[in-house]
């Protein structure tokens, strides 16, 4: 059953992941639920706390995107479809130090999409699904959708990559969105604080 969604407003989007020391059931597991969750939103990619756990891991498939990318493992270009849906477990980046603008939206941001600069390239080692040490470099849309998941992991959002001029005009929505977050997150809580009838 897909997981519920984290919507912006929402603090655990500003927390940091922890690191994830064994890579059991359980984080297999939720890492299925994610993968889930990202394909009944018809999402590209997922992080943990889009989901409401401040964990190093996030997933990302960009199978049904037109836009261009490249996988290389090894130093070998492989197809892109052939690692995805794909699991990374406490990513870390090297990006190219050019950047490029692309529209990008988020899952905890329905409806708002805007130009975020972000490097051509990125080099990636994680550890994968079954904990395995994972290497990989990737470039086009590929890149950019991994490099927003990581931010995510790191508590930095896709709003704080906009340029001032590309922001300017999603201000209300995104006021909006987080008002209305507040707002919902305020009704769960009182209800979780109503005692139990006898």
């Amino acid at each position: 059953m897909p997981l519920r969604l984290s919507f912006y407003g929402d603090p655990i989007l500003r927390k940091k992941g922890a690191e994830i020391v064994r890579v059991d059931d359980a984080i297999r597991v939720f890492a299925r639920e994610m993968i889930e969750t990202m394909h009944a939103h018809r999402g590209v990619g997922l992080a943990a706390q889009q989901v409401g756990r401040a964990l190093m891991l996030c997933v990302v498939d960009v199978r049904n995107v037109e836009r261009p990318s490249q996988l290389f493992v090894g130093g070998c270009e492989v197809p892109v479809e052939s690692l995805m849906p794909i699991v990374l477990i406490n990513p870390r980046l090297q990006e190219a130090p050019e950047s490029e603008e692309g529209v990008e939206g988020c899952l905890s941001f329905p409806g708002l999409a805007a130009p975020v600069p972000r490097s051509p390239s990125t080099q990636v080692s994680a550890l994968g699904l079954e904990g395995r040490p994972l290497a990989l470099m990737a470039t086009g849309f590929l890149a950019r959708a991994i490099q927003h998941e990581v931010d995510h992991l790191n508590g930095v959002l896709f709003i704080d990559r906009m340029t001032p001029e590309a922001r300017k005009p999603l201000e209300p929505d995104i006021l909006r969105l987080e008002r209305a977050t507040k707002a919902e997150l305020k009704k769960s809580r009182r209800r979780s604080a109503k005692p139990a009838p006898h």
